[in-house]
Protein backbone atom coordinates (compact mmCIF):
# COMPACT_ATOMS: atom_id res chain seq x y z
CA UNK A 1 0.00 0.00 0.00
CA UNK A 2 1.50 3.57 -1.04
CA UNK A 3 1.41 6.45 0.72
CA UNK A 4 -1.27 8.04 -1.37
CA UNK A 5 -4.01 5.12 -0.42
CA UNK A 6 -3.13 4.88 3.02
CA UNK A 7 -3.98 8.65 3.46
CA UNK A 8 -7.18 7.82 1.43
CA UNK A 9 -8.18 4.89 3.33
CA UNK A 10 -7.88 6.98 6.68
CA UNK A 11 -9.38 10.43 5.31
CA UNK A 12 -12.49 8.14 4.54
CA UNK A 13 -12.25 6.40 8.15
CA UNK A 14 -11.71 9.68 9.65
CA UNK A 15 -14.94 10.60 11.55
CA UNK A 16 -15.53 6.34 12.75
CA UNK A 17 -12.28 6.35 13.91
CA UNK A 18 -12.55 9.74 16.21
CA UNK A 19 -16.01 8.21 17.58
CA UNK A 20 -14.45 5.25 18.36
CA UNK A 21 -11.51 6.71 20.11
CA UNK A 22 -13.72 9.22 22.25
CA UNK A 23 -15.67 6.23 23.72
CA UNK A 24 -12.85 4.92 25.02
CA UNK A 25 -10.89 7.89 26.19
CA UNK A 26 -13.81 10.65 26.51
CA UNK A 27 -11.86 13.91 25.85
CA UNK A 28 -11.57 15.35 22.08
CA UNK A 29 -8.28 16.13 22.76
CA UNK A 30 -7.16 12.91 23.92
CA UNK A 31 -9.12 11.01 20.86
CA UNK A 32 -6.52 13.57 18.86
CA UNK A 33 -3.22 12.02 20.49
CA UNK A 34 -4.38 8.72 19.99
CA UNK A 35 -5.39 8.85 16.86
CA UNK A 36 -2.38 10.44 15.74
CA UNK A 37 -0.38 7.73 17.50
CA UNK A 38 -2.35 5.57 15.84
CA UNK A 39 -1.99 6.78 12.27
CA UNK A 40 1.73 7.36 13.47
CA UNK A 41 2.03 3.50 13.79
CA UNK A 42 -0.16 2.39 10.91
CA UNK A 43 2.36 3.88 8.85
CA UNK A 44 4.93 2.40 10.46
CA UNK A 45 3.71 -1.51 10.11
CA UNK A 46 1.67 -0.91 6.91
CA UNK A 47 3.64 -3.70 5.43
CA UNK A 48 3.17 -6.44 8.10
CA UNK A 49 -1.12 -5.55 6.60
CA UNK A 50 -1.26 -8.76 4.87
CA UNK A 51 -4.88 -8.54 3.20
CA UNK A 52 -5.49 -4.78 2.10
CA UNK A 53 -9.30 -5.68 2.46
CA UNK A 54 -8.55 -5.50 6.33
CA UNK A 55 -7.04 -2.03 6.53
CA UNK A 56 -9.78 -0.45 8.00
CA UNK A 57 -9.98 -3.76 10.77
CA UNK A 58 -6.43 -3.56 11.85
CA UNK A 59 -6.31 0.41 12.12
CA UNK A 60 -9.16 0.23 14.42
CA UNK A 61 -7.55 -2.06 16.32
CA UNK A 62 -3.94 -0.34 16.77
CA UNK A 63 -6.28 2.60 17.84
CA UNK A 64 -8.23 1.07 20.76
CA UNK A 65 -4.47 -0.17 21.71
CA UNK A 66 -3.06 3.26 21.94
CA UNK A 67 -6.24 4.57 23.34
CA UNK A 68 -6.00 2.18 26.35
CA UNK A 69 -2.25 2.76 26.54
CA UNK A 70 -3.33 6.60 26.59
CA UNK A 71 -5.66 5.92 29.66
CA UNK A 72 -3.06 4.44 31.41
CA UNK A 73 -0.85 7.46 31.13
CA UNK A 74 -3.85 9.99 31.63
CA UNK A 75 -4.30 7.67 35.36
CA UNK A 76 -0.54 8.37 36.51
CA UNK A 77 -0.35 11.78 35.01
CA UNK A 78 -3.50 13.62 34.62
CA UNK A 79 -3.61 16.59 32.69
CA UNK A 80 -3.67 20.25 34.00
CA UNK A 81 -5.92 22.00 31.55
CA UNK A 82 -8.85 20.63 29.17
CA UNK A 83 -9.83 22.83 26.35
CA UNK A 84 -14.30 22.70 26.37
CA UNK A 85 -15.74 20.12 23.92
CA UNK A 86 -18.34 21.19 21.58
CA UNK A 87 -21.80 20.11 22.92
CA UNK A 88 -23.45 16.32 21.99
CA UNK A 89 -26.38 16.86 19.44
CA UNK A 90 -28.41 14.34 22.60
CA UNK A 91 -27.23 15.54 25.75
CA UNK A 92 -28.62 12.58 27.59
CA UNK A 93 -27.87 10.33 25.77
CA UNK A 94 -24.33 10.94 24.97
CA UNK A 95 -24.09 11.77 29.14
CA UNK A 96 -25.93 8.04 29.96
CA UNK A 97 -23.72 6.45 27.26
CA UNK A 98 -20.62 8.47 29.09
CA UNK A 99 -21.40 7.13 32.07
CA UNK A 100 -21.16 3.40 31.22
CA UNK A 101 -17.92 1.31 32.07
CA UNK A 102 -15.65 1.05 29.16
CA UNK A 103 -15.91 -2.50 28.51
CA UNK A 104 -19.99 -1.46 28.09
CA UNK A 105 -19.55 1.47 26.39
CA UNK A 106 -17.17 0.09 23.48
CA UNK A 107 -18.58 -2.62 22.81
CA UNK A 108 -22.20 -0.13 22.34
CA UNK A 109 -20.47 2.50 20.27
CA UNK A 110 -18.58 -0.53 17.93
CA UNK A 111 -22.01 -1.53 17.18
CA UNK A 112 -24.65 0.85 16.96
CA UNK A 113 -23.06 3.71 16.14
CA UNK A 114 -20.46 1.94 13.56
CA UNK A 115 -21.75 -1.15 12.61
CA UNK A 116 -19.79 -3.80 13.36
CA UNK A 117 -20.78 -7.27 14.46
CA UNK A 118 -20.65 -9.07 17.16
CA UNK A 119 -17.75 -11.46 15.49
CA UNK A 120 -16.41 -8.35 14.90
CA UNK A 121 -16.34 -6.68 17.82
CA UNK A 122 -15.18 -9.77 19.37
CA UNK A 123 -11.96 -9.76 17.16
CA UNK A 124 -11.41 -6.43 17.84
CA UNK A 125 -11.67 -6.46 21.30
CA UNK A 126 -9.99 -9.77 21.81
CA UNK A 127 -12.61 -11.28 23.82
CA UNK A 128 -15.32 -13.92 22.85
CA UNK A 129 -18.78 -13.28 21.19
CA UNK A 130 -20.69 -14.32 24.15
CA UNK A 131 -18.77 -11.87 26.39
CA UNK A 132 -19.41 -9.24 23.60
CA UNK A 133 -22.87 -9.86 23.91
CA UNK A 134 -23.43 -9.78 27.92
CA UNK A 135 -21.38 -6.73 27.52
CA UNK A 136 -23.78 -5.09 25.23
CA UNK A 137 -27.42 -6.31 26.94
CA UNK A 138 -25.48 -5.39 30.82
CA UNK A 139 -24.63 -1.90 28.69
CA UNK A 140 -28.26 -1.30 27.02
CA UNK A 141 -30.09 -2.16 30.17
CA UNK A 142 -27.74 0.20 32.08
CA UNK A 143 -28.29 2.90 29.52
CA UNK A 144 -32.05 2.33 29.42
CA UNK A 145 -32.61 2.64 33.40
CA UNK A 146 -30.50 5.96 33.42
CA UNK A 147 -32.73 7.28 30.37
CA UNK A 148 -35.58 6.13 32.31
CA UNK A 149 -34.44 7.64 35.51
CA UNK A 150 -33.67 11.13 33.97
Amino acid sequence: MDEREFCQRVEASRDRLFRIAYAIVRDEQDCADAMQEALLRAWANVGGLREARYFETWLVRILINECKRLCAVRRKHPRLYTAPETPPADPALHDALMALDAKQRLPIVLHYMEGYSLEEIAWLLRVPAGTVKSRMHAGRRALKAMLEEG
